[in-house]
């Protein structure tokens, strides 16, 4: 099995921990009381991967961690919302999150409602702070990441998912890309354009990467969802095959599942090349996105 690299699990484990401190003091600040914890409870665990893809990007571009980690919490807010909110029983209905119970189990559905309201409030309030640069580039972000995660993107992805369980007619692998390109996709991509987004640089090359990483980050899970074990994953499997749910593995098999999203890395690696040795981490990540158990 193929291992993360010491430098990329070292930046990782950094990024993480800057993330989880800066979006800590945030919650301070806010009144104490249930809807704060849930919030904090919402953004605990996980990888924090979308907030990595923003601080190597930034790198990338000459934007110092101070500047791009405003925007690695905003995304990692974002973030917490669309789970919580993909969580709830009128969603997808789901009890278990990161190994822990799900925020309208741990507390209610109202409180998991207006707990991911908040956190999306909050992600791009931090989106404004004056240590991301000039009013320009906290323009373009915010633009950038209304549209990733709005009616064209996340939420559109989301709606989509709804009305293909809600068919007679299980959608083809044409479908089940067009749901996840947007559903899972469009928020990797803006993490992983906003470094030159910040540095008003050309995004074509991270677009191109971001697009094949986010896709073959879903291929995964859909096949960790088949493969995988609950105490490693963190969260329930099984479940789309349950529900007769539509998935990469379901329409390709187990075995074109894993063919594809190696497909997928290989692209995304490729479109690195522009950048030379300075790419190494998200290369490392990329192979590491389809190589993860959880």
């Amino acid at each position: 099995m193929l291992q993360q690299s010491d430098t990329l699990q070292a930046r990782m484990e950094e990024v993480k921990a800057q993330v989880e401190a800066a979006l800590d003091a945030a919650m301070s600040e806010l009144p104490e009381g249930e809807l704060t914890d849930a919030m904090r409870y919402a953004c605990l665990g996980g990888k924090k991967l979308r907030a990595f893809l923003v601080m190597e990007s930034a790198r990338l571009h000459g934007v110092t961690d101070a500047a791009a980690l405003p925007v690695a919490c905003a995304v990692e807010a974002l973030h917490a919302y669309s789970l919580v909110h993909d969580d709830l029983p009128a969603m997808d209905d789901d009890d278990l999150r990161r190994g822990l119970p799900t925020v309208h189990v741990q507390w209610s559905e109202a409180t998991a409602i207006l707990a991911g309201d908040a956190l999306q409030s909050l992600a791009f309030e931090m989106l404004t702070d004056e240590a991301i640069g000039d009013a320009g580039a906290r323009l373009r972000l915010i633009a950038a990441l209304a549209h990733a995660v709005g009616a064209a993107g996340m939420v559109y992805g989301q709606m989509l998912d709804i009305i293909a369980e809600e068919s007679e007619i299980a959608p083809d692998i044409a479908g089940i890309t067009r749901m996840q390109v947007a559903k899972t996709g469009a928020l990797i991509a803006f993490s992983a354009m906003s470094g030159a987004i910040i540095a008003g640089a050309e995004t074509e090359g991270l677009r191109i990467y971001a697009a094949k990483l986010g896709l073959a980050f879903q291929v995964h899970d859909d096949i960790l969802d088949v493969t995988g074990d609950e105490e490693t994953t963190g969260k329930r499997v099984g479940k789309d095959a349950g529900a007769g749910k539509a998935t990469f593995v379901s329409v390709l098999g187990l075995d074109a599942a894993r063919a594809r999203e190696k497909e997928l890395i290989d692209k995304a690696v490729a479109s690195l090349s522009p950048y030379g040795e300075e790419a190494g981490n998200l290369r490392d990540l990329a192979r590491f996105v389809i190589d993860r158990q959880s």
